[in-house]
């Protein structure tokens, strides 16, 4: 089916929003009557040369343009990098047919490749690839504190009522898609993969945001399939399948200490397959106070899956940190109810919560998480937890 969604973006209403998302599976893309064809500014299908100029002028005019569309025909296109800056001329679009190529060049010298900046009403859709062209940059430093990151992929930064609909993205440098500062925005049909073993490529990162949806998103990466940051509340997920990955996780938190509090995730009617975490809340031993509250997974399918349900508020990469103590992050107000499926280890959940501020509210429900057809345990330190119902697997914790 078509669906035309620039009514909703206009209104800005998150149930709208989701009914839109989760009716809009199927999209049939046809490239619109008029727009201004990157094409038509110099730019070349074939790898040729550096495309930038050409992107950046067909943006100016379709942003300048009320109802503007920036097309990507078919083609292959070189690109260094693109900054799209707003505020447009109401509604702008972006149609991708074509597939962008990144240089390989991991040094470039923001934390994007192609970012939106500052544009209300954003459409970027069809059924084009962005190629990060990432692989110089997987596993080469293993330290990022010490690192120049490499940039994202694709970044959304003060971007509200937008909706990014049936695109690619591959072989991430970075992160794939980073949603920053923004609201109202649904990530719909888009598929994103890069290999396993490729190092902190982040499928979906959402940052100091709101009102966002991410419904019936293919992800498989080297790290977390979608990620969430400080200053993040009301964000729906459902219909993810995340894989080979590092799960679907809350955190890191706790790091900085201008971070903010997180509230009203909701994670429904997701699978997740050979990732190495499940549903994780993660948090550095912090000293700043912080409040996590109001989370729920729902109707969530484990396949092989190891850390099926974690909270670690000792969360340490690279076991680098200094002067671990107990975390000053409160987590309280969460609901597990009816994860299903199987673990690759015999621990099914696990909350290692803060001895300063014990995990509160902590629900489980309708729980059957087994291990080579066995059942799981429970261990939970630091928690005020209840398993509801008599069948549960696991039932209780040690």
């Amino acid at each position: 089916m078509e669906c035309d969604a620039s009514h909703i973006a206009v209104e800005g209403k998150i149930v709208a929003l989701y009914l839109w998302a989760t009716d809009c599976r199927a999209t049939v893309w046809r490239a619109p009557k008029v727009g201004r064809r990157v094409t038509d500014f110099g730019a070349t299908s074939n790898l040729s040369s550096d495309s930038q100029q050409a992107f950046l002028k067909a943006w100016s005019q379709a942003c300048q343009t009320k109802g503007g569309v920036l097309q990507i025909p078919q083609g292959n296109y070189s690109l260094s990098g693109a900054d799209f800056q707003g505020p447009c001329n109401g509604q702008t679009s972006v149609f991708l047919n074509g597939t962008l190529k990144a240089s390989s060049d991991p040094t470039l010298p923001l934390d994007h490749w192609i970012q939106f900046g500052n544009v209300d009403n954003l459409r970027i859709y069809g059924k084009g690839v962005l190629d990060g062209n990432g692989a110089v940059s997987w596993g080469k430093c293993s330290d990022l504190q010490k690192c120049k990151l490499p940039p994202t992929s694709l970044k959304l930064s003060g971007v509200t009522n937008a909706q990014i609909q049936d695109i690619k993205s591959i072989n991430s440098k970075f992160f794939h898609i980073v949603i920053g500062d923004s609201q109202n925005v649904v990530v719909n049909n888009v598929q994103i993969w890069a290999p396993w073993n490729s190092s902190n490529t982040d499928g979906i990162h959402i940052g100091r945001s709101n009102s966002i949806i991410i419904s019936n998103v293919t992800i498989a990466t080297g790290d977390d399939c979608i990620s969430i940051g400080d200053g993040c509340y009301n964000i729906n997920i459902t219909g993810v399948s995340c894989g080979p990955g590092h799960g679907i996780s809350i955190g890191s938190l706790g790091r900085y200490d201008t971070e903010k509090d997180v509230s009203l995730i909701n994670v429904m009617g997701s699978t997740l397959t050979n990732t190495t975490n499940g549903l994780r809340i993660k948090t550095f031993a912090s000293p700043q106070s912080l409040v996590v509250s109001g989370i729920t997974y729902q109707n969530i399918i484990m396949n092989n899956v190891r850390n099926p349900i974690i909270i670690d508020q000792h969360y340490c990469p690279q076991s680098q940190c200094t002067g671990q103590g107990e975390s000053n992050i409160l987590i309280k107000g969460v609901k597990y109810m009816n994860i299903r499926g199987s673990s690759s280890t015999s621990v099914g959940v696990k909350t290692n919560c803060s001895g300063n501020r014990p995990c509160q509210d902590i629900e489980f429900s309708g729980l059957n998480i087994t291990y080579q057809g066995r059942p799981t345990t429970a261990s939970c330190s630091f928690c005020d937890f209840r398993f509801l119902g008599s069948s549960q697997v696991p039932s209780s914790c040690s």
